[in-house]
């Protein structure tokens, strides 16, 4: 079986996945002009050579100014939809979808519009491809703490359609611990909790978003290596990482996809995961980012298997969820 295809038949959540970062130039383009909204781009060619990124600064500056297109309920939809899409021939079973409402209400966006938007693609992901999803609404750490908080007060009558909280966006000069009190709150209302920490941060990001913000997952978390105290806690405890490989060569947290420490964090044991980050700027969904890291770092069949499982285990759903989605993983992998 060729590899891509044995890929593909690796049933897989995607868990590290922000639904405005799958806005493709055309669909932006397309959106643009549906709503009378003037990109600082001419056409999508050039929109794509913007996409030479030195750091993440740079790229979020690509990424707000193209949010700016999605206006109505439908662009969610359409969004989101396209995503689904995609995932599905990825093979992905179950997906868990950031979204960030304060880069849309800052522009006059409801939160409802957004929320609702994404919440019928999601309808419609399940009931058309058999897809399963949650939805986690981050904060943005480069915002005020106060931000935070009328954020989580705007979700409050909706809090039976989000499933979580994440903290994203420029992680350097922005720690965890900004922003304990409002990931505090967050638990007490019974919300799951992740959060970006370990990629242009310092490992003891990391350590105080598991200590201080109580995560149960780690968003990138590459640089959790550089603390051997940390890799054996996150060994012991399974905590899951949610890596994206493409995202780590494009935004240079690794020169090239050989430099990558994917490989040596299973070799280690880490609960690690696979993901596409934001797939239209970074240059592939979750299935060219499990086939690029297996070139590069040599990945045996088993291993590929190894991180589509972990995936599984890590997400949000019941166990009665997960069993046949890991009934196929191993018969996949022992066919």
């Amino acid at each position: 079986m060729e590899l891509m295809e044995y890929i593909r038949r690796l049933p897989k959540a995607e868990l590290h996945l922000h639904i405005e970062g799958s806005l493709e130039p055309e669909m932006m383009f397309e959106l643009a002009r549906r709503n009378g909204v003037v990109l600082p781009y001419a056409s999508v060619e050039a929109t794509r050579v913007a996409y030479a990124f030195t750091d993440l600064q740079s790229f979020l500056d690509i990424y707000y100014a193209g949010a700016a297109a999605l206006v109505r309920e439908a662009d969610f939809h359409d969004l989101a939809m396209a995503y689904f899409r995609r995932a599905q021939a990825d093979g992905v079973v179950h997906a868990e979808l950031f979204f960030d409402p304060q880069t849309h209400t800052a522009r006059g966006v409801a939160f409802e519009t957004v929320l609702d938007g994404l919440e019928r693609a999601a309808r419609e992901a399940q009931a058309e491809l058999g897809l399963s999803s949650r939805l986690i609404m981050c904060f943005l750490r480069h915002l005020p703490e106060a931000d935070a908080f009328a954020t989580l007060e705007q979700a409050r009558p909706h809090l039976a359609r989000i499933h979580g909280v994440g903290l994203d966006s420029s992680e350097r000069g922005h720690p965890p611990a900004e922003f304990q009190r409002v990931f505090a709150l967050a638990r007490e209302l019974g919300l799951r909790r992740v959060a970006h920490a370990g990629e242009e941060g310092p490992a003891a990001n990391v350590t105080d978003a598991l200590d201080l913000l109580k995560v149960e997952r780690i968003d990138h978390g590459v640089r959790s290596l550089e603390d051997p105290a940390l890799v054996r806690r996150l060994v012991r405890e399974q905590v899951p990482l949610t890596v994206c490989p493409l995202s780590n060569v494009k935004l240079r947290v690794f020169p090239a996809m050989a430099q990558h420490n994917l490989k040596r964090m299973l070799d280690l044991g880490l609960c690690v995961t696979v993901n596409s980050d934001d797939p239209a700027y970074f240059g592939g969904y979750i299935g060219q980012n499990f086939l690029e890291a297996a070139r590069a770092l040599d990945l045996t069949r088993a291993e590929l298997a190894t991180l589509a499982r972990n995936s599984l285990l890590a997400s949000f759903v019941s166990d009665a969820e997960r069993a046949p989605w890991l009934a196929r993983l191993e018969a996949v992998r022992s066919a």
